[in-house]
């Protein structure tokens, strides 16, 4: 089997593309296998894409996080796979279906871009203590679970430490969560970190945890409609902004995508 390894701003992964049906197996464990720093690849999860309609152009994207795990979303998978498809088959509008779930994607120039839906959103939902201050985190689904802290300084935070307390707060058991620490930085600006449930660690980018940011920061009223750039660990950043058609329930996430190497699985 061919693959690519690419990364979305940071966020690395295996990529299979438009697999034979032959190809038969046990996904989670290759997963795992796969994504190990020393021993595979190395990545934050293995992504498969499988075009499944020309016209329209619709692909079947399964992620699984570097522990084995199911992502139910993945905003840089789903820009990954986009751009695959658009180098593959020319495609620039498409759509991608994760877990159930339909996403739009369109490749402009150097950019990327799907859609990620907003769901429940819980204000104060679990609090813990960031260098000596008490510090509410709040529950934003987009598409898989997030909890977003507003700190002032984003690079003071342990976010390994206090990302890997939140995510198993009994709060937010059973599923537990991905866990963002966010600044306010200049106009329409944020800077983010991350740690992802299912990678185990702080990533240098997260797709569906920038929208839940951008997401947290409107309602504390401090992002304003237009949109709005996130900065992350990469230096890659990403930009959310509201869909057209439906700008309460659905964000556009978009950044770039980097082919990083090929080669052939055995």
């Amino acid at each position: 089997m061919r693959f690519r390894k690419v990364h979305g701003a940071g966020n690395d992964f295996v990529l299979l593309t438009d697999l034979s049906p032959a190809v038969d197996r046990e996904w989670p464990k290759e997963a795992a296998r796969l994504c190990a720093r020393r021993t595979g690849v190395g990545a934050d999860g293995l992504v498969i894409s499988s075009l499944v309609s020309d016209e329209p152009a619709v692909l079947e994207v399964d992620c699984f996080n570097a522990d084995g795990s199911v992502a139910t979303m993945c905003g840089n998978a789903l820009r990954c796979s986009a751009w695959a498809a658009q180098q593959d088959h020319g495609y620039k509008e498409m759509r991608l279906r994760m877990a159930g779930v339909m996403h739009e994607a369109s490749v402009t120039g150097d950019s990327v871009w799907v859609t990620a839906e907003v769901g429940m959103i819980d204000p104060r939902r679990v609090q813990a203590v960031i260098n000596g201050k008490p510090t509410w985190f709040d529950s934003v689904h987009t598409g898989t679970e997030h909890v977003v802290a507003i700190v002032d300084d984003v690079d003071a935070v342990d976010a390994a430490l206090i990302g890997r307390l939140v995510r198993h707060h009994k709060a937010l058991a059973p599923l537990g969560t991905n866990v963002n620490f966010v600044q306010p930085f200049g106009n329409q600006e944020l800077k983010i970190r991350t740690y992802e449930r299912g990678v185990e660690e702080e990533t240098l980018s997260c797709g569906s945890g920038a929208v839940a940011a951008v997401v947290a920061a409107r309602m504390r009223g401090l992002v304003g409609p237009r949109p709005v750039t996130v900065h992350n660990r990469a230096g890659e950043p990403l930009t959310v902004r509201s869909h057209n058609n439906r700008p309460e329930q659905t964000q556009w996430v978009g950044g770039p995508v980097t082919n990083t190497f090929e080669g052939v699985l055995a």
